[in-house]
């Protein structure tokens, strides 16, 4: 090849370089990635003292103490041993936090791509004793959607905020979940979990093994296995020693998973086009038995002996506007799951059931208390409603009711049915509003 040639296919191959690159690269003013590197985020937990809840998620009770997350930051540690005066008394620095689930004096909790394990046993001095890295999906938070979303390097570590600016990228597109701040709910209620051993306090003592979670979680503890779902997939932990947990298993359980209830020894999720139940026969491997299909819309569940109570509500990305309660009646082996009647609701979110008394979590239109010990007379049977207030999800025990809305935490007594009172509040701080 002459020197005349060379040069010219020299040309060409810079041109073709510079054409594809052309092709490749683009500017646009987008949200651009602030990330927080995997060093600082396995270095990040630790007690606080206590700050004011400004976007409160989701409710855990364990041992006269209520945890209330922040979403994404951590965990408020609520005492209250008087009802009538709860004390704000830490926060638990857990980046990335959504879920929690507690057993005996260890804390499991989301942070980010990772699951932690946190000592409580002396809230004056938490530490981390396990962590298991790199488990949950690569997931962001939410970004403003009227810019594009830049390019994230997950290698730089987990994104913990966007800053609007003009960003070069390469032309790709990819897929990440979103932290949405109200599609990540709680819930977690175990039958015989809690007992109480302290008098003149809301219960549980030093001797309760786990805690009690709201209809919104989507961590639950059964014997010695801890279970967390995202909206696809179950992951299953081992936690007899309980501060080295183990993963044993994950698996595609579907699509759209929004809330776990734990049951005996089953596992009913919430999912945006029904309610699937799976056994717990094998706990280091749940099993899938049958589901129950409703219309697309957001779906928290809870059970109690042979009725499960979904509500389903619209808003967001949760379906077509359908507000409602049903009730399911349920067959001893789960193999028969058939609707009994559906009741029209305002914006039913998060539910709770103790007994007789129904308590659901109605939107904007507040709390409201039932008697739904005639399942097909719920609505006719109103005990109480308390509609000044947006509600999201409740804990029922030991005749008090903790609530978690966008004014804060709420407390009530529910010992007398015809007299349902409000004892407390937390509210949520103005820079919260």
């Amino acid at each position: 090849m002459n020197t005349k040639t060379s040069y010219i296919s020299l040309i060409f191959v810079l041109t073709l370089l510079s054409a594809c690159e052309d092709k490749l690269y683009e500017t646009f003013m987008g949200n651009a990635p602030v990330y927080m590197t995997y060093e600082d985020l396995r270095s990040a937990i630790k007690i606080e003292s206590t700050r004011e809840i400004e976007k409160p998620g989701k409710i855990y009770f364990k041992d006269n103490y209520v945890f209330v997350n922040e979403i994404m930051e951590g965990v408020h540690v609520l005492d209250v041993t008087d009802p009538a005066s709860p004390e704000n008394v830490g926060f638990i620095v857990i980046p990335g936090n959504v879920d929690i689930a507690i057993k005996e004096d260890v804390l499991y909790a989301d942070s980010y791509v990772d699951l932690v394990a946190i000592d409580v046993s002396d809230l004056d001095n938490i530490e981390e004793v396990g962590r298991v890295e790199d488990i949950f999906p690569y997931t962001v938070p939410e970004y403003d959607t009227e810019y594009r979303l830049g390019e994230i390097d997950e290698d730089k570590g987990v994104v913990v905020d966007w800053e609007i600016e003009e960003v070069k990228q390469a032309i790709k597109q990819y897929y990440y979940p979103i932290y949405y701040a109200r599609s990540f709910a709680e819930n977690m209620a175990l039958d015989g979990a809690y007992s109480s051993s302290k008098a003149g306090g809301v219960g549980g003592g030093s001797g309760s093994t786990f805690g009690v979670g709201g209809s919104m979680a989507r961590f639950g503890l059964y014997e010695d296995f801890l279970y967390t779902v995202d909206k696809s997939n179950l992951y299953t932990f081992k936690i007899d020693d309980l501060e080295n947990p183990v993963e044993l298993d994950s698996k595609n359980i579907g699509w759209n998973v929004e809330t776990m209830f734990i049951y005996h020894d089953h596992l009913f999720f919430g999912t945006t086009t029904g309610m699937l139940v799976y056994s717990l026969e094998i706990g280091q491997s749940p099993t899938y038995i049958n589901r129950y299909n409703h219309i697309t819309s957001c779906d928290p569940v809870v059970v109690q002996d042979d009725l499960a109570y979904v509500t389903l509500h619209d808003g967001g990305g949760c379906g077509r506007s359908v507000n409602r309660l049903d009730v399911i009646r349920m067959n001893e082996d789960y193999s028969q799951l058939n609707l009994l009647k559906s009741y029209s609701m305002a914006n039913p979110h998060g539910l709770g059931i103790d007994g007789d008394v129904l308590f659901i979590c109605d939107g904007d239109a507040g709390l409201k208390i039932f008697d739904a010990s005639d399942p097909l007379q719920i609505l006719s049977n109103k005990l109480a409603e308390f509609p000044d207030i947006n509600a999201y999800d409740v804990i029922p025990l030991n005749n008090y009711l903790f609530m978690i809305g966008d004014g804060g935490f709420y407390l009530y007594n529910y010992a007398d049915l015809q007299n349902i009172t409000l004892l407390s509040t937390i509210p949520i701080s103005a820079a919260g509003n």
